[in-house]
């Protein structure tokens, strides 16, 4: 076997290596972060609620449909969230894998195990993040368009395609870019094959298939009586406000070193496939994923590393292309060993990252905040008693979920009220939320830290609810991470 040929199975196995280890250590993890309070929203939707009329939530419904239909099978537990992210975990280093195959066997099981290393690295907090869950689709979409430009597929591989980005879009609408991408390479491709039938079934088929998803979650929103709520929370607030937050800071998901070889690897890897004239339609549908994956994060602009996902996935697709062992032998011999080297790099930061975020203590210091919490709130409330959290994703609404325990109003956490304040729509929802609360006094009022500003001084800078606590409400419980306020007695 040549050097640089063993250089590369080398770094192959030493990622699949890592991925068990680090697979092994995350087995552990508990439910924490954004999962709970998705978990939360299905729950309050299978007890008849209805999304964004009654659960005022920016998050697209598609992510609801997953998470209710996790309940219902394997239910809310701390294991079945761990089996649920790892079987999303191996589909998906799976579709990598396929997407990567035509390269030859160590490019795509470098590639799955690239992603798969990179997923379990990130720690706790990224299990089942939506930019996670939508990246099997992407990837799925990715190969039904590649297989079609390489005629392996007809107009059904097409429709399978769009059926798959459509369900992406399901979960976060950002990904229309990449499935309009996508079209507009299917749309060139058919006109240039020149057989105008053929090329309007094609299109017509990836236009169908996109939008089949997206018309059933819009037909189940109207049907429950959700949709034109839908329409005013997307564009009444999360478009032109909750959109901006954040965009102070939208580069600190670079923070991790790690990008630098991953991203040199896939790059370069894509640059000697032009060169060499060795570039096919798998490259050209990753490196569109690529430009999407920035997209996709920079559009977004709250500096979450979880929204890097999908360009973590094609810089994986693209970063062993070059392993291929079709290439001719002084290439393998000048590029093999240096991107080997590379790779090497990068696996050895994603080590030091994955054994840091394994047994990080944010993990068990969340697990322990709502235990805690928790326990606060059940030895004294009875039945139909409410509790209304004022958080986002510290544990809040993780201990309603486990006491099943609804919320007085619509909202869910307090991020909304804070930022951009004299806004008419913010106006409107602080009153919405004050009337609520005076209407239905809650038995309870949870104030966790909360996002972004992270202090408990925020509610001074909403008046009408501060001026509600002070009369209505006494602090009864200081902890570390949030203030429990009871409702006083004759109030």
């Amino acid at each position: 076997m040549r050097a640089e040929t063993l250089a590369g199975a080398v770094v192959v196995v030493a990622f699949g290596l890592l991925v068990v280890v680090l697979l092994v250590l995350s087995l552990p993890w508990p439910l924490i972060q954004d999962a709970p309070v998705m978990h939360y929203i299905a729950w309050r939707i299978g007890e008849g609620d209805v999304p964004y009329r009654d659960l005022y939530d920016i998050n697209q419904p598609g992510v609801y449909v997953l998470h209710l239909a996790l309940l219902r099978t394997l239910g809310a537990g701390d294991g079945a969230w761990r089996a649920f992210d790892l079987a999303w975990l191996a589909a998906t280093a799976g579709a990598v894998a396929l997407l990567a195959a035509r390269w030859g066997a160590v490019a795509a099981a470098g590639a799955a195990l690239a992603f798969a290393a990179y997923h379990l690295a990130g720690g706790a907090w990224q299990a089942g993040q939506r930019d996670f869950l939508m990246c099997v689709f992407l990837v799925v979409g990715a190969l039904g368009v590649v297989r079609w430009l390489e005629r392996r597929g007809a107009a059904w591989s097409l429709a399978g395609a769009g059926l798959a980005l459509g369900a992406a879009v399901g979960l976060k609408p950002y990904a229309m870019l990449f499935a309009g991408a996508l079209g507009l390479v299917v749309l060139v491709a058919a006109a240039r094959r020149g057989d105008v039938g053929a090329a309007a079934r094609s299109v017509g088929a990836y236009v169908a298939g996109s939008v089949a998803v997206p018309a059933a979650l819009a037909t189940w929103l109207a049907l429950a009586g959700g949709l034109r709520a839908w329409v005013d929370v997307v564009f009444g607030y999360a478009i032109p406000v909750y959109g901006h937050l954040g965009r102070s800071a939208p580069w600190l998901g670079h923070r991790w070193l790690g990008w630098i070889p991953l991203g040199l690897a896939a790059v370069g890897a894509l640059v000697v496939a032009v060169v060499t004239r060795r570039a096919d339609a798998r490259h050209l549908v990753a490196a569109v994923g690529l430009a999407y994956g920035v997209a996709h994060y920079i559009g977004q602009s709250k500096g979450s590393e979880y929204h890097l996902y999908p360009l973590a996935t094609f810089v994986c697709v693209l970063a062993f292309s070059a392993l291929t062992p079709a290439r001719a032998a002084q290439q393998r011999a000048r590029l093999g060993v240096p991107l080997a080297v590379t790779l090497a790099v990068a696996l050895m930061l994603l080590t030091a990252k994955g054994l840091e975020a394994a047994d990080a203590p944010y993990i068990w210091d969340k697990e322990r905040r709502v235990r805690i919490l928790a326990d606060d709130l059940g030895r004294s409330l009875a039945p139909g008693d409410t509790v209304q959290v004022l958080d986002i994703a510290d544990g809040g609404l993780h201990a309603l979920l486990r006491l099943g325990v609804r919320q007085p109003t619509r909202f869910l956490y307090d991020v909304f009220f804070f930022h951009e304040a004299d806004r008419p729509v913010v106006r409107a929802i602080r009153a919405e939320f004050v009337a609520a609360l005076e209407a239905t006094p809650p038995r309870f009022v949870v104030l966790m830290r909360g996002w972004p500003s992270g202090d408990y001084d925020r509610i001074q800078r909403f008046p009408a609810l501060a001026d509600l606590l002070a009369r209505r409400y006494d602090v009864v419980v200081t902890r570390e991470g949030y203030r429990l306020y009871a409702k006083r007695p004759g109030a």
